[in-house]
């Protein structure tokens, strides 16, 4: 019988190695989900909007939000333990705050209602940062939103960690490692 399920959430600007770790802990056999943003992006792109997120960010977040509730109520059904996020549901309204968009009380409710266990934080690395078609943002720019990101989850009082930069094999062991420790 399965104890508690740990919600575990990746968070951190964009290019700093949340994916390429979340494809590492997939194949490695960890439930995993995955972000969706590309998939939004992907998606108005080919209705012919180029950017969603800088054209109607409250329809793109509104998008995102939903997405990442349904991956919440998803891993509630596994039998799985720990389960992994690429990105949580109170990263929608940082990416808002860092956008200076106002929003709906709705984003920052969602966000309370559906708790996480731990979150680890991936610090901008410059070394890694790579721009493409759905991640347009610079390393400036990440910094910045990384800024947000962190405010975000600790007003809603959780405790981050931080993953060190190293190698994937070597992030993906500290993080087994920290929540080896919390069982």
């Amino acid at each position: 019988m399965l104890k508690k399920q740990l919600k575990v959430v990746l968070i951190g600007g964009p290019g700093t190695g949340k994916t390429t770790i979340i494809n590492s802990l997939d194949e490695k056999g960890f439930s995993c989900f995955h972000e969706i943003s590309r998939q939004v992006t992907l998606e108005a792109q080919k209705k012919g909007i180029d950017q969603l997120f800088l054209t109607e960010p409250i329809l793109f977040s509104k998008l995102l939000l939903e997405g990442r509730e349904t991956q919440f109520l998803e891993a509630q059904k596994l039998n799985a333990t720990p389960i992994f996020f690429d990105r949580g549901l109170p990263d929608v309204f940082a990416y808002l705050n860092y956008a200076k968009t106002d929003y709906p009380d709705y984003f920052i409710e969602k966000s309370k209602k559906y708790k996480y266990d731990v979150i680890f934080h991936f610090s901008p690395w410059e070394k890694i940062h790579e721009t493409d078609n759905e991640r347009y943002e610079s390393f400036e720019d990440t910094i910045k939103i990384d800024k947000y990101l962190q405010e975000a989850y600790l007003k809603l009082d959780y405790k981050i960690v931080k993953v060190p930069f190293g190698s994937i094999e070597d992030r993906v062991n500290y993080i087994l490692h920290s929540i080896e420790q919390l069982k």
